[in-house]
């Protein structure tokens, strides 16, 4: 039985024991009366507690309650240990423990805020849960545990500034170049797996003698010091991803789903996956967050009004698909398929099987074919735009390629950081390729200049980006720009040539599904193709890579978990879900 599924069943025994334990008395006076903050109440305001709070039975490793939620609420430990956890960094960390007769939940009580941190058990616990209504109604009649809510309220948030004013302690250190492409390309991967490191050049002070007692004359970059002390001289991203801790191997052989891709898509599909007691794989080339985890703002996404940042919506989506159960691995290339045994082939010869496959690998950014660009790439050139790279930008002026929504949201963030950001576009308007709330946004920005009719034709530099020439397309007038930096976000293309034939795609390379598939001549079950299944029975296609998508993050995500209830009702016109081994 898998993993989630065992868990499942054991909560749902001990909750089924719990519920007929609180069946019969709830909390009683006494076991109230235990608790500090209640223990000069009179009774009738016990007894109102206890009518109206919830008793709550949690295992280890179950949340009460998530950092972020708004629904607010105190809560009591009664029985067991539980643990207060935030995220810095990416990073579950532990921030504090609650014994029995501890609260948890002051700070939104008091201040009406969310909560600021999650609380989860460490052993199997009880929790009582009061209703901020059903609080203040005791309140009323015995002011005191008011104030000394007020005043743990105060001491929580102390303690959370100190814990603020201490940053996360870096877990590994990276000697090298500015424009050294390794070092580059091993940051990003860093960043973008939220794993906290801290970027020295050899001219920095602080790193100039480890880089020189390291390589001695051959200059080889980038150099990794690990917590212990352990020195790695230009280190593989998979052989440093492993020491890390990250997962560069799937765990069984065998899986229900195996998920090709970690962007939106491929993380709703793990999300929604595990969650309903399938096993479940991911395999990620890179990075989980595919080309929208490059974005460096999403403005349009329901649920966030403000707007969230590629690698921050892709590093929450990732925390939930680990949580529900979902293995993520990553720096691991899917070479092949077999469509009839649904055999998944990885680099270094690995293979593991899955009843059904979600293809979800995303497309790719399209590059410029300018050979001056070709050899500036990762030295000041770049496809997409990171946050990771405004550090790189400050106070320069930088140029970014396209019309679209991606280089919109791009310029806004650089913005906040290059001395001056110039859009340039082929097309005549931005209106007709960007969304009108960006196009009224740049507009608001004194810095961020458009510039339409126009793209580049050529770029110069020695070791890194130093100019541009751009060419007006309506008057042939040519000029060469100082340029720090170009991003180049001009539209993307699906790579899908490791495809086995059987998998049908359309001319650009998109592969069809549904009623799309049916067309084709090329499905021969009974059935009518799902709606997201491609031509091999059993496997499904989700996302940007899927023929006639909606290019946006919300229908990637969309797609994503649609596929998971179509997987559902494949295995149910087939054999039962396949066991991890």
């Amino acid at each position: 039985m898998p993993t989630c599924l065992s868990s499942l069943r054991r909560r749902c025994e001990y909750r089924s024991h719990t519920k007929q334990r609180a069946l019969a008395a709830m909390f009683t006076r006494d076991e109230l009366r235990a608790i500090p903050l209640f223990s000069e109440l009179e009774e009738k305001e016990l007894d109102y507690l206890a009518n109206t709070s919830a008793d709550i039975r949690v295992l280890p490793g179950e949340y009460v309650v998530h950092e972020g939620e708004t629904h607010r609420a105190l809560f009591v430990t009664a029985e067991g240990r539980l643990q207060a956890t935030k995220f810095t960094d990416g990073v579950e960390r532990v921030v504090g423990v609650r014994e029995p007769g501890e609260l948890f939940g002051e700070v939104p009580v008091v201040l009406n805020t969310p909560f600021l941190a999650s609380l989860r058990a460490e052993l199997p616990s009880r929790v009582m849960q009061i209703e901020v209504k059903d609080f203040h109604a005791v309140a009323a009649t015995a002011p005191e545990i008011s104030a000394t809510l007020g005043a743990a309220a105060l001491d929580r948030v102390e303690g959370l500034q100190e814990i603020a004013a201490h940053p996360a302690q870096a877990e590994l250190t990276v000697i090298g170049p500015q424009w050294d492409n390794a070092c580059h390309d091993l940051r990003e991967f860093l960043h973008r797996n939220s794993v906290e490191f801290d970027w020295f050049t050899p001219e920095d002070p602080a790193a100039a003698n480890l880089a020189l007692n390291t390589v001695g004359a051959n200059g080889r970059y980038p150099i990794v010091q690990l917590k212990d002390g352990v020195l790695l001289v230009d280190p593989s991203i998979h052989d440093l991803a492993k020491t890390v801790g990250l997962r560069v191997a799937p765990a069984h052989t065998m899986y229900d789903v195996a998920i090709i891709g970690g962007g939106p898509a491929g993380l709703a599909a793990a999300v929604y996956g595990a969650s309903e007691g399938l096993s479940t794989v991911l395999l990620e080339r890179e990075a989980p967050g595919g080309q929208a985890g490059t974005s460096s703002r999403i403005e349009n996404y329901l649920g966030f009004p403000f707007g969230i940042s590629g690698d921050e919506l892709a590093s929450r989506a990732l925390q939930q698909a680990t949580r529900m159960g979902a293995e993520i691995v990553v720096t691991r290339t899917v070479e092949n398929l077999d469509g009839d045994s649904h055999a998944v082939f990885l680099d270094n010869s690995d293979v593991l099987r899955a009843k059904t496959i979600i293809l979800a690998p995303g497309v790719t950014w399209r590059r410029l074919n300018i050979p001056s660009l070709d050899g500036l790439s990762g030295r000041g050139v770049y496809y997409g735009a990171s946050r990771n790279e405004a550090r790189s930008v400050q106070g320069k002026d930088i140029f970014l390629i396209g019309g679209g929504n991606s280089a919109g949201q791009a310029a806004m963030a650089f913005a906040n950081h290059a001395n001056c950001v110039t859009l340039i576009v082929r097309g005549e308007a931005l209106a007709k390729s960007m969304s009108h709330y960006l196009t009224e946004q740049l507009k608001s920005k004194s810095n961020i200049r458009v510039q339409t009719s126009s793209e580049v034709v050529e770029a110069f530099g020695d070791d890194h980006l130093e100019a541009i020439v751009v060419t007006n397309r309506t008057t042939g007038e040519t000029t060469r720009r100082d340029a720090a930096a170009l991003f180049v976000m001009i539209g993307a293309d699906a790579k899908t040539d490791w495809l086995p034939q059987e998998i049908e795609r359309d001319s650009r390379g998109y592969v069809i599904t549904g009623a799309d598939v049916q067309k084709s001549g090329r499905w021969s079950v009974e059935r009518d193709p799902y709606l997201l299944e491609t031509t091999v029975p059993g496997i499904f296609a989700v996302g940007d890579v899927r023929a006639g998508s909606v290019k946006r993050v919300a229908a990637g995500v969309g797609e994503g978990s649609m596929a998971i209830a179509f997987v559902h009702q494949y295995l149910a016109h087939s054999a039962q879900p396949v066991v991890a081994t």
